[in-house]
């Protein structure tokens, strides 16, 4: 039985989009598949261990508007005792209820068992319901940008009191230690250097300190560091089908090859056969989160030959290419008649779909984030001789398409022809620096950029030359592996566990400098 575009579900794109919370490319596809998707039964998670309170954050800081909301946070005190620190986690672009089993047996616990802590999940505005508008138009969310996400967790730290606990445990009073990992990543860094005085220390893991309009780095780093077999075959593949596209005699029989015949926009069709590729990013250590996608991607599509098919279409295509599009069949074209796939796949063929801007259009909020501020458009090299897993039809215009398609200019605020991506650089970029603050990579993360443990050569020397951040590496991790942990440590894989012993070891250092102000 075939499935209508509002049934749209295919076990790859679900393996893609297995970390619903995790960092993921954006693209008017991406988009379009994951808003059809069931929502996580991790966002409805509740514990009565870590009760759920509320705290009162002004809708703008920056100028009085007379309106509130409420942001969610999480508390554990399993740990706490009088004198400890608070490890605050920064839930970034997803609900904050998803990030419970972080409090639990992940990061927060880690550290607060190990510091006698308090352990803090904190929403973000515009996410899970820390919603402070009534719809998500384009002036409704001219209130979601880093400046106020920033000045939220500023008051937050400043202000709140804590059920049950008979202290004043705010900044600078007690020592606050920020976590994030990706999005969350950066905040944490940020909040290291924008609120030096309320954050004493924070561990960025995998944070995206560098915003870029042009990300070619995301899939040449997958290049790099999957399978090199998986992505020699990729890589043929997707040279194959640009060059059949490119001819008027092959441009609609290798679309059909792939199942894909009523598919109009090219750059749709490109973009879909790129949604594997994103399950790279969702493996991880720990089995019950990762994502087995990419690897059923790679058996798949099979090992290196020569072989070649002479299709039903009446085109001759290499093993590989004719592999792939079994795959994309099976798994997308398979669940939508020819004449659905537009409004299944397409963008500019089914512009209705950006323009919904009700509360459920969840996927509005981390796009519009991209949109004015972060960038990351995923596109291909740009040196021709560099080996390409996507096509070169996915390019710089096709990723801001949903810039236009979903942002129309309002009354008040208009989305900017391109990212303003100066406004983060301007906090560091690759070089962001400050005391008490680590900086976690993994080294085959596909959003670690252009050798972030480098100085970017178009940034500006900061002028303290004292600052010193701490740098960890990973080898062989991908997307911020150290923030989830067992609740058996030692069934943890032996380098998870020595990542999780030196940030325990560095924050204890961090925390021996600690001088209530007098």
């Amino acid at each position: 039985m075939l499935l209508g575009a509002s049934q749209l579900v295919g076990t790859a794109l679900l393996a893609a989009l297995s970390g619903a919370q995790a960092f993921t490319p954006v693209s008017p596809l991406a988009i379009k598949l994951a808003a059809k998707q069931p929502k996580s039964s991790l966002s409805r998670r509740q514990s009565s261990e870590f009760p759920l309170y509320n705290f009162t954050q002004p809708l703008d800081h920056f100028q009085d508007t007379g309106f509130t909301f409420q942001q969610r946070y999480w508390l554990s005190d399993r740990h706490y005792k009088p004198g400890g620190p608070v490890i605050v986690f920064e839930a970034g672009e997803g609900p904050g209820d998803a990030r419970i089993p972080i409090l639990d047996t992940g990061i927060v616990d880690i550290l607060a068992n190990a510091t006698n802590g308090l352990g803090i999940i904190l929403e973000h505005r515009y996410y899970g319901e820390s919603i402070p508008v009534l719809n998500f138009t384009t002036d409704s969310l001219r209130w979601l940008n880093n400046e106020q996400a920033a000045a939220d967790s500023a008051n937050f730290i400043d202000n709140v009191t804590f059920p049950g606990i008979d202290a004043d445990l705010t900044a600078p009073g007690t020592p606050w230690i920020y976590y994030g990992g990706s999005y969350g990543g950066a905040r944490a860094a940020h909040m290291r250097v924008l609120y030096p005085d309320l954050v004493f220390g924070a561990i960025s893991s995998s944070g995206v300190v560098h915003a870029t309009v042009d990300d070619y780095f995301y899939f040449d780093i997958i290049r790099q560091f999957a399978p090199a077999p998986c992505m020699a075959r990729v890589a043929e593949a997707i040279e194959e089908v640009d060059a059949l596209l490119e001819a008027n005699a092959t441009h609609d029989a290798i679309k059909d090859v792939f199942g894909l015949s009523g598919l109009s926009y090219d750059p749709d069709f490109a973009s879909l056969l790129s949604s594997p590729l994103g399950g790279w990013q969702n493996t991880n250590w720990d089995p019950s989160i990762s994502s087995l996608g990419f690897a059923r991607f790679c058996a798949a599509i099979g090992p290196v030959d020569n072989a070649t098919v002479a299709t039903p279409q009446g085109i001759t295509v290499k093993n590989s290419t004719f592999a792939y599009a079994k795959y994309i069949i099976k798994e997308f074209s398979s669940a939508c008649p020819p004449e659905e796939q537009d409004q299944c796949f397409g963008s500019i063929t089914d512009k209705e779909f950006y323009e919904q801007t009700d509360l459920s259009q969840t996927w509005r909020t981390w796009s519009f984030q991209v949109c004015t501020q972060w960038g990351f458009f995923m596109t291909p090299p740009p040196d021709p001789s560099v080996p390409r897993i996507i096509s070169k039809l996915l390019t710089i215009d096709y990723g801001e398409l949903t810039c236009k398609l979903a942002y129309a200019p309002g009354e008040f605020f208009t989305v900017p022809p391109l990212p303003d991506v100066e406004s983060v650089n301007k906090l560091g970029s690759y070089n962001i620096a400050a005391d008490r603050l680590a900086i976690i990579d993994g080294q085959a993360d596909p959003w670690r950029g252009d050798c972030p443990h480098s100085p970017d050569p178009a940034a500006k020397p900061r002028p303290d030359t004292t600052l010193r951040p701490f740098k960890l590496i990973l080898n062989g991790s991908v997307h911020h592996w150290d923030e989830n942990g067992l609740a058996n440590p030692s069934a943890e894989p032996p380098f998870i566990h020595e990542i999780h012993q030196e940030e325990i070891a560095f924050v204890k250092a961090w925390l021996e400098d600690f001088v209530p102000p007098s």
